[in-house]
């Protein structure tokens, strides 16, 4: 059974993917958790305390999804592409996830600046780019325990160039559903020509 605080943490996460943080009611959360809003108040202080406390248990939860996916991968040659995939999909199902690896907050999340105040005291998460190093380097490290890790350097640029070909896809995700005949690429394109055409009347 997980402690009071756990479980505030997972209503707080759970209600900030379907709410923006200043409709998230504190009551709410404690009731969601099951615990009574003293209890809440006791474990985090305050709104802003609850607001940054979910922030590094999600990047440690893609970090440790990095590793466990390219250890279950790194025999086949995939790694690399797994991490992307893995990136893309954790960014998908979580939007401090996505947040944390872009660095796009938006006006549905805590403000990040009081979630980075903590870093003299190394309290506060990762930045993006720190994020991205820690998630390249485990890797890397997660694919040198292979049976045939292959030249460092070049597993390094691979893993880098997969990270940001999913963090591209993240910010700029392609159309689920393209019109026949047309990838995404050429639909934008064609909407863009139709856009700029002028309306012509059929002739009778």
């Amino acid at each position: 059974m997980p402690s009071a605080r756990e479980a505030l943490l997972d209503s707080a996460h759970s209600a900030l993917s379907t709410l923006p943080w200043n409709a998230v009611r504190m009551v709410d959360v404690a009731a969601a958790a099951g615990v009574s809003r003293q209890t809440l108040y006791n474990e985090f202080g305050s709104k802003d305390g609850l607001a940054r406390a979910p922030v590094p248990r999600a990047a440690d939860g893609y970090l440790a999804g990095v590793e466990q996916r390219l250890g279950d991968h790194r025999t086949r040659g995939e790694g690399p592409a797994e991490l992307a995939r893995w990136t893309v999909r954790a960014a998908r199902a979580d939007v401090l996830v996505k947040a944390l690896l872009t660095g796009v907050w938006g006006d549905r999340l805590p403000g990040p600046g009081g979630l980075f105040a903590g870093r003299r005291t190394g309290t506060a998460p990762p930045t993006p780019t720190e994020l991205f190093t820690l998630a390249r380097d485990r890797a890397v490290a997660a694919l040198g325990r292979g049976p045939a890790p292959g030249d460092p350097a070049r597993l390094e640029l691979a893993c880098e160039i997969a990270l940001r070909l999913a963090l591209s896809c993240t910010l700029v995700p392609a159309d689920p559903v393209p019109a026949p005949g047309l990838n995404a690429p050429n639909r934008t394109a064609a909407d863009r020509s139709r856009r700029r055409s002028p309306a012509r009347s059929t002739p009778a």
